[in-house]
């Protein structure tokens, strides 16, 4: 009887071919009748030490283009842009979440589900100052306790020092070995300043769109920046789009009144800089001929924060840093009562603790400076229609005490 572990012409009796030993080792053996070197010359040739990775991050804001080239500057990997956002990825979110957790942690892992839905291989997640350092673990085992093996997570929150050198080392550990150091600091460094082009033209954005006299002209311009932004692989590209960018804003024509209404934006990290997670709040107060500023960016809390003098600011309404954004969050409120503006929105989660722990001190800031401050809570059940008619109501209010 043949033997069928046997090749096609291998009988049962004979013995199996044995493959040559630096086969077995995985080195590259000669072809026959190739001259072997008298020695060793110190060359092998190089092995693809990983395939190469698909990177996926959260939405958040516009900052993708950012996302975008960090994912191939630093990490030499193929960006996967994140599905926008829809009601269904927030409810996969919500089924995916504890009730009790903060809203963004329901949209994020919603956009995660997608990512990985569309071939991700690979998942981005930040650190923080509040629960948000744990998100990721906790993350990671959802996703893969509903089926999802084939992914590692960058989890930033296991880089202690927040030195960029380390962040770049753990990205070589985690996703690329081939990666240079050097060239990633380089590219972390470019990252970083898309992010504050991208922060310096949301600002001049909300304080002027409200006033367009071309409907739709400011969207577009802000569309043609995100473009080049999404175009750019240098830095010398970023600070060209930008300059770019910065000269079509201040060619186009407003009707923007001499005392304009103003207010100002304070709040929990993500939901008061992400539009789906405030349902679209600046734009809907651009729509009554508002001029907007929101304090909160990435920006303004991680690359140029000045914890110490904001503290300092604020000595006779809090003697201590209460959590993650409320001294910034604050003094920031102070900023804008200070400056005379019109109103104030702060803008929290449900479940945010330290911005429950905020509202108190706004309330006393709104008494002594006399200026209208708005809370508003943002949770999966939020609707447009409510909020709608809070702001409606916030404007009117506003508006007639700036008449008198």
């Amino acid at each position: 009887m043949r033997n069928l572990s046997a090749g096609p012409e291998q009988g049962a009796g004979e013995p199996r071919a044995k493959k040559p030993a630096a086969e077995e080792r995985g080195r590259i053996v000669l072809s026959e009748g190739a001259p072997r070197p008298l020695f060793f010359t110190g060359k092998r040739p190089k092995r693809d030490r990983h395939s190469r990775r698909k990177v996926a991050f959260f939405h958040f804001r516009n900052y993708e283009p950012a996302f975008k080239y960090f994912t191939e500057r630093v990490l030499d990997a193929d960006f996967v842009p994140t599905p926008a956002p829809t009601r269904a990825t927030l409810k996969r979110g919500e089924e995916m979440s504890a009730d009790y957790v903060c809203t963004p942690f329901k949209h994020i892992i919603g956009d995660y589900a997608a990512a990985l839905d569309r071939g991700a291989d690979v998942l981005v997640q930040v650190t923080g100052f509040c629960r948000l350092n744990y998100y990721g673990e906790l993350q990671e085992m959802i996703l893969r306790d509903a089926g999802y093996d084939n992914f590692q997570m960058l989890n930033f929150s296991y880089v202690p020092t927040g030195k960029l050198r380390d962040y770049v080392a753990y990205c070589k550990k985690v996703v690329n070995p081939n990666l240079s150091v050097p060239r990633g600091i380089g590219g972390m460094l470019g990252a970083y300043r898309m992010v504050e082009h991208i922060d310096a033209f949301r600002d001049q954005y909300l304080a002027n769109a409200g006033f367009e006299a071309e409907k739709g002209s400011f969207t577009r311009v802000r569309r043609a920046f995100l473009s080049d932004m999404n175009a750019a692989s240098t830095t010398a590209q970023v600070d060209e789009g930008y300059r770019r960018a910065a000269d079509a804003l201040a060619a186009l024509a407003v009707e923007k009144p001499a005392d304009p209404v103003r207010v100002g934006i304070v709040g929990e990290y993500y939901t008061a800089q992400d539009p789906v997670s405030c349902l679209n709040l600046e734009e809907k107060l651009m729509s009554m001929g508002v001029e907007l500023s929101n304090a909160m960016s990435i920006s303004a809390f991680n690359l140029h924060y000045n914890a110490a003098a904001a503290q300092a600011s604020i000595a006779e309404y809090s003697s201590y840093d209460m959590g993650p954004t409320s001294t910034f969050n604050i003094a920031a409120a102070k900023r804008y009562a200070e400056a005379g503006y019109d109103g104030i929105i702060h803008i929290k989660s449900a479940g945010c603790t330290p911005e429950i722990d905020v509202m108190p001190v706004l309330q006393r800031l709104s008494r002594d400076y006399r200026v209208p401050v708005l809370f508003l809570t943002f949770d999966t059940q939020t609707s447009d229609a409510g909020l709608d008619t809070r702001l409606e109501a916030f404007y009117d209010m506003i508006a007639m005490r700036k008449v008198r």
